[in-house]
């Protein structure tokens, strides 16, 4: 497993115990809704109700991303539920189609200039963690982009 890159973790924290529900989409323009719906009714029902604005944002454009920018002929969204914590998982075959970190594009002063690219912005700014791994070491086969929320006054 490579790391790529990531904010406070270089993979989702993985402490055991909560519950992991997966979902698999084909990369069609209804799968950022699809995931939207699925990740907010695991919220709703895990009694996560106060992440879910945040998660629905989130979780649409990390696999708008994977719509958008990668061939991937499956999205694969994974979320795991704990009790002060829920991380989501969104993995594409399209190991070498990286999005940039922020951090970059605000250095490079391109930030203000462009329309789009702000979305793993939003996610830096609403994840209590985020990063991306290039699953498979010398022979990567996939990529997963994921973000952990915290309940408020829960961040471990």
């Amino acid at each position: 497993m490579t790391h790529v890159y990531a904010t406070a973790h270089s993979a989702p924290p993985n402490p055991p115990g909560g519950e992991i529900y997966r979902l698999a989409l084909p990369n069609t323009s209804s799968a950022a809704k699809l995931s939207r719906d699925f990740v907010s009714s695991l919220l709703t029902v895990s009694r996560h109700c106060g992440l879910v604005d945040d998660a629905r944002l989130c979780v649409t454009e990390v696999v708008t991303n994977a719509h958008r920018h990668t061939r991937t002929s499956l999205i694969r969204v994974r979320v795991t539920v704990r009790r002060k914590l829920v991380t989501v998982s969104v993995a594409d075959d399209d190991h070498w189609a990286l999005p940039e970190p922020p951090a970059f594009r605000e250095v490079r002063g391109e930030e203000r200039e462009r329309e789009g690219g702000r979305g793993l912005l939003l996610v830096e700014r609403l994840a209590f963690a985020w990063g991306m791994t290039v699953l498979g070491g010398c022979f990567p086969y996939r990529k997963a982009v994921w973000f952990t929320l915290a309940r408020s006054g829960s961040a471990p």
